[in-house]
């Protein structure tokens, strides 16, 4: 296997059967040139040069090559976290997001995570590996990057996942049930605890109930008596239940059953106790 091109120190483009290759190593083109030949044992990875990793052939020949290094190890560790491979295109989008935001920051610019409170209950597991991140970054390069990043490159690891939904539903349904405890604070005129076992519970099963809907799959059916009885009983938790279908309905054309309704007061109801309980 032979240079074709030098992208950076740690990647280089390679033609085998007139096919454009990218392989990456640490200092796999140190002191090298075209036509030398690339040692095995140097090859961490390589990616076929489709057309969606031209850009990543960009980014590995712009992008400064401790921020590719920094994105690189992110990206292998979470690899190993998870115990599965990550989509390609996880190498464009980490990669472009965490140079992006270091230089942010370096000029004193920080971005807020309106989702941070949803990311960390919904996606767990990514957002460990965001903090892992973050931490890897101020290690590494010596920048301090806050808590809210860790948030964005849950995102992307969760949507880098094989056979996982695209970043565009992810921040979709991330954002309606933001939007939903919104409305829950907004009736009750209280805050919610984000640390809570009832506000991690509330979102989980929002979630579901969201993919749910979408995909037209069935909800598990409730006892009309026991909608009764919650109907009666948690009256003001069922009204704002009512609200959220509504609100459902009216902003994304999404019809929640009335067996769900009552499932979603019980989970109001749980919020409520525990903040009166305070």
């Amino acid at each position: 296997m032979k240079i074709y091109k030098i992208l950076n120190n740690n990647a280089v483009i390679v033609k085998e059967n007139h096919q454009e290759k990218i392989v990456m190593g640490s200092g796999i083109a140190f002191q090298k040139g075209k036509n030398d030949v690339i040692p095995v044992q140097k090859i961490e990875k390589i990616f076929v040069v489709r057309e969606e990793n031209e850009k990543f052939k960009q980014i590995l020949a712009t992008l400064p090559e401790a921020h590719i290094e920094v994105a690189e190890h992110i990206i292998s560790y979470a690899e190993g976290k998870l115990m599965m491979p990550l989509s390609d295109h996880i190498h464009i989008a980490l990669t472009d997001h965490l140079s992006f935001a270091i230089e942010r920051v370096q000029k004193g610019i920080v971005l807020y995570n309106k989702l941070l409170g949803e990311i960390k209950v919904l996606y767990k597991q990514e957002y460990e590996i965001g903090l892992y991140a973050i931490g890897y970054v101020q290690k590494k390069l010596g920048i301090e990057l806050p808590s809210d990043e860790a948030g964005y490159v849950a995102l992307h690891i969760h949507t880098a996942k094989m056979n996982k939904e695209s970043m565009k539903k992810t921040v979709k349904y991330t954002t309606m049930i933001k939007e939903m405890v919104e409305h829950i604070e907004t009736y009750f005129e209280h805050s919610i605890d984000e640390e809570s076992i009832s506000y991690q519970r509330l979102v989980t099963h929002l979630r579901y109930a969201l993919g749910r809907l979408e995909s037209n799959e069935a909800f598990q059916i409730m006892d009309d008596d026991m909608l009764i009885f919650i109907q009666t009983k948690y009256d003001s938790a069922y009204q704002c239940a009512l609200g959220l279908a509504d609100f459902l309905k009216n902003e994304y054309g999404l019809h929640l059953p009335e067996s769900e309704i009552g499932y979603i007061t019980l989970h109001v109801q749980r919020l409520q106790d525990a903040e009166l309980m305070k």
